[in-house]
């Protein structure tokens, strides 16, 4: 991403892909940030609780699983806020032209974005660790997960990079892209306030999809549970 921006600024090309090189850089910086706000990797609380067992100790209070985990994950994500994220981007801020928003009404919806973000990749995440259900090793499917990420959701590159056929597959078949590109296109202001609000109704519909899924994916499971030894 670092040499994207680098070779667009010292080239002169005034647009790649749709964005200049200021959009670039703070493409670069804000996707460093945006990695621990919604946590892309290392969660496996879920998973962990089932191998373990413990999970039993979470069906027996009187909270649904999934609102659960979500309630505590939002506000994981909102300390990472204060301290994965505005830390990068202000150091990239102090050395780098970064994109400066031109409509003030951007800094909310790139704030509902990232909320949105966090859901739907909590929602992904609660999916990998409930198929411990059924799978008690997870390594395989978290290390698919890590390969997939990285190139989807607009972390190694941005999406408009690729085919337009490919990225509109991306965004339709998959919830990869409004995990972090669609709000890092809002902060950018690629495209417009049209493809803003496109992207802020592909990130609800995915949230609502997953979420459903989730909460499906845990009541079959609560049938399924065998605890050992018990």
């Amino acid at each position: 991403m670092a040499t994207i921006a680098g070779a667009t600024a010292a080239t002169g090309v005034a647009n790649a892909a749709g964005y200049t090189a200021e959009q670039l850089l703070t493409f670069c910086w804000v996707t460093q940030g945006l990695i621990g706000v919604v946590a892309l990797w290392g969660w496996t609380d879920l998973g962990d609780r089932i191998r373990t067992g413990d999970v039993v100790a979470d069906l027996l209070r009187p909270l649904n699983p999934v609102l659960s985990y979500l309630a505590i994950d939002l506000g994981r994500a909102g300390f990472a806020v204060l301290i994965r994220f505005v830390v990068p981007v202000a150091v990239g801020a102090l050395f780098f032209d970064l994109y400066v928003p031109r409509h003030l009404a951007t800094y909310p919806l790139f704030a509902v974005s990232m909320i949105l973000g966090v859901v739907v990749c909590f929602g992904c995440r609660f999916l990998l660790n409930a198929v411990g259900y059924w799978l008690l090793d997870l390594r395989g499917v978290i290390a698919a997960w890590f390969v997939v990420t990285g190139l989807f959701v607009g972390l190694t590159f941005p999406l408009p990079f690729l085919p337009d056929w490919a990225e509109a597959t991306l965004w339709i078949a998959t919830p990869f892209p409004s995990i972090m590109q669609g709000p890092l296109d809002i902060l950018v202001e690629r495209g417009g306030q049209a493809h803003q609000g496109l992207i802020l109704l592909a990130q609800s519909l995915w949230s609502v999809v997953l979420l459903l899924s989730c909460a499906y994916v845990q009541q079959r499971a609560e049938r399924k549970l065998v605890i050992q030894g018990g």
